[in-house]
């Protein structure tokens, strides 16, 4: 049942918010299912491909995708994920999850007095 609640709480907010991985799935595991920061770093990066697909899908039908730097980011991440995920399975769960945290209150802070333009 917790493991049916993490992918509609977390493909909701993925696809309300156009976050998922990282942001979402990680802590909902943690809470919810009891994953170790590692494991869960992992299984999100797996559930990702699925909010992603769904909500491109909708995003896209309603023209709001760009197509072209989706996917020079998309291929350049690649390079990213490589590099950011051997760091993270060098670093103690205890350490990942710290960073990951202040990581989040970063993301919040900027977020709340981001002001668009």
């Amino acid at each position: 049942m917790a493991t049916a609640l993490v992918g509609i709480l977390g493909g909701f907010l993925g696809g309300l918010f156009g976050v998922g991985g990282g942001t979402v799935f990680v802590p909902l595991l943690m809470f919810l299912k009891g994953f170790d920061v590692h494991r869960a770093i992992g299984t999100s990066l797996l559930i990702i491909i699925f909010t992603a697909l769904s909500g491109t899908f909708f995003y896209g039908k309603a023209g709001m995708v760009d197509w072209k730097a989706a996917v020079i980011v998309g291929i350049f991440s690649l390079l990213g994920a490589w590099f950011g995920a051997k760091l993270s399975l060098r670093l103690e769960a205890v350490m990942l999850q710290r960073i990951f945290a202040i990581f989040l209150v970063l993301i919040a802070v900027k977020l709340f007095f981001f002001k668009q333009s």
